[in-house]
């Protein structure tokens, strides 16, 4: 292990840069691997007051269903360097990481995917998606991102623009002034329009991987019409996708094990890795 690497209860926790958010807790099933690998990311409307812990039954989960998990943290609104563009760009190392760590852990390199939960929804399609990035753009941080096998986003705010309006919505109807999407990105849709169109994996699309979308009927966080907007205009543009509709499940409920949602989740991490069920 190296000096940025601590083990507690076969939990590794292992820096990826040097700013104390930039970690993430690696699981590693029991077993000779190489095993793939799920990197998880975790929502909270990407907020500082929201972390990676609300993910660790999942991770333990996936675990201990032979799949790895890369459970990551990332500077986050609130934070000094989150935000633009420091959320989006932490997220791509942490996932270009992933190569540094086979070299010490038996993980299938060839075997990734991206998991993520609301905002880490976001990011798990951004990060299949920013081989599509401009070369002068700023998010653009290495000429080869590490391939992936397919994502799936739990309730994913994937059309930041639409997002966006919904909060904007929220502030007209209820004078509730309160729009994440607004303090990732800096400013309205029509004052960053250049982050908007970077930092959306829906104005990136096609993505040209598999793509799962799973979302709860009763979702108030969230409204399923993203995803069913966003599966519409995937297919549109030539991308495989599917989107898994809960009837039962809220927004929270689709990242706890115990739940109904938990083998639409774990089917899906199996057909995206090509593991045998």
């Amino acid at each position: 292990m190296g000096i940025n690497t601590t083990e507690k209860n076969n939990v590794i926790r292992i820096a990826y840069g040097t700013n104390e958010n930039q970690f993430g807790d690696l699981r590693i099933p029991d077993g000779k691997g190489p095993f793939p690998v799920a990197m998880i990311i975790h929502g909270g409307f990407w907020r500082e007051r929201f972390d990676l812990e609300q993910m660790n039954k999942m991770a333990e989960a996936f675990t201990a269903k032979g799949i790895a998990t890369w459970n990551v943290e990332y500077r986050r609104v609130g934070q000094e360097g989150g935000g633009w563009p420091g959320t989006f760009l932490d997220n791509a190392a942490a996932v270009d990481h992933i190569r540094v760590l086979t070299k010490s852990y038996p993980l299938d390199v060839n075997r990734v995917i991206t998991i993520g939960h609301s905002a880490g929804g976001h990011l798990a399609l951004w990060l299949a998606a920013r081989h599509k990035l401009p070369a002068n753009s700023m998010l653009q941080t290495s000429e080869h991102p590490l391939p992936l096998k397919g994502v799936i986003s739990l309730a994913g705010a994937n059309d930041l623009e639409m997002m966006h309006d919904i909060h904007q919505w929220t502030e007209t109807l209820f004078g509730i002034v309160d729009n994440p999407t607004r303090d990732l990105l800096g400013g309205k849709p029509n004052e960053q329009a250049n982050r908007y169109k970077e930092g959306s994996p829906y104005e990136l699309l096609p993505i040209g991987i598999p793509l799962v979308l799973i979302h709860g009927s009763l979702d108030v966080n969230v409204p399923i019409g993203l995803s069913e907007h966003f599966e519409k205009e995937a297919i549109k543009e030539g991308d495989s996708i599917t989107l898994k509709i809960i009837p039962t499940a809220e927004h929270f409920k689709l990242i706890l094990p115990e739940t109904e949602s938990w083998l639409v989740l774990l089917e899906s991490a199996n057909t995206l890795l090509g593991n045998k069920h």
